[in-house]
């Protein structure tokens, strides 16, 4: 557990505010009773914040391949002016698996956001990276992703921030952690590190993971299909659209763009049967 208690301001408000890319938005954990047709571990989070401490309000800012930049452009100002008392930020991962990227120039504007956060005097928490291996070619990335490891450590520190060390979490070796793409979380990926969130800030849960049994072997042949199929199903698209310049969130907007009451029974799907009855 953490030591983070999450006390409300002092006009007696509980804000959670998220920031980030497909990561936060919640790809890979698939619900098509919630926005964007996905719900990801923040929803989560949000709904255990309410259960313990009921008067808790989330938005979620983030969308899916949004670069730093889009992410400083597009979600801080509108976050800043809901007054966070915790703050959740992911950002910078696509701009790993870009072209030409320069990583200390990437790390010195991540820290500019972090500032701003930080200076919101909410709770912030921080996450690294974690090193996907899914192919030798994107291991060039591996170095981009140590340096970026490191200086997020670095950054909670220094800022005063929770972090969520993802770079350490040996569940996520096992392939069912993630969705077929092997670049998002599974819907057991995104409930296991709600759970580490929630674990860090000290909130009480009950989210366990069922007993999986050992993952059955895999032959050659069925191996090299599942390669095949993943390069043309995920990889090729991947890279045809950065050549084109355009993303899977060009068309998204933010699944809850400003802070909504988070029911302390029945959760967020609850919320949305509740508007779709008016």
């Amino acid at each position: 557990m953490g030591s983070y208690p999450l006390l409300p301001d002092r006009d007696g408000r509980r804000v959670f505010v998220a920031l980030g890319d497909s990561f936060t938005e919640g790809v890979g954990d698939r619900s098509s009773r919630l926005p964007n047709g996905v719900r990801g571990w923040a929803d989560r989070v949000a709904e255990k914040l309410a259960k313990a401490e009921p008067g808790w309000e989330y938005a979620n800012l983030a969308i899916r391949s949004k670069r730093l930049r889009h992410i400083i452009d597009e979600q801080l100002e509108p976050a800043l002016a809901m007054e966070p008392t915790l703050i959740t930020l992911y950002a910078g991962g696509n701009d790993i698996l870009d072209f030409g990227t320069d990583i200390n120039v990437l790390m010195a504007q991540y820290e500019a956001l972090v500032a701003k956060l930080a200076a919101t005097g909410a709770t912030l928490v921080l996450f690294t990276g974690f090193d996907v291996k899914v192919s030798a070619v994107l291991e060039p990335l591996k170095k981009r992703n140590a340096v970026y490891n490191q200086r997020v450590r670095e950054l909670a520190l220094k800022y005063g921030a929770v972090l969520v060390d993802y770079w350490c979490f040996e569940a996520f070796h096992d392939r069912r952690m993630w969705d077929t793409d092997r670049l998002h979380m599974s819907k057991a990926g995104h409930k296991y590190l709600a759970a580490q969130v929630l674990d860090q800030l000290g909130v009480p849960h009950k989210i366990t993971l069922k007993e999986w049994e050992p993952p059955a072997k895999v032959t050659l042949r069925d191996w090299e299909r599942r390669q095949r199929r993943w390069v043309n199903d995920w990889v090729f698209p991947l890279f045809g659209r950065k050549l084109r310049g355009v993303t899977l969130g060009d068309n998204l907007s933010p699944r809850w763009p400003r802070p909504v009451r988070v029911p302390r029974k029945g959760g967020l799907k609850k919320l949305m049967e509740s508007s779709r009855a008016r």
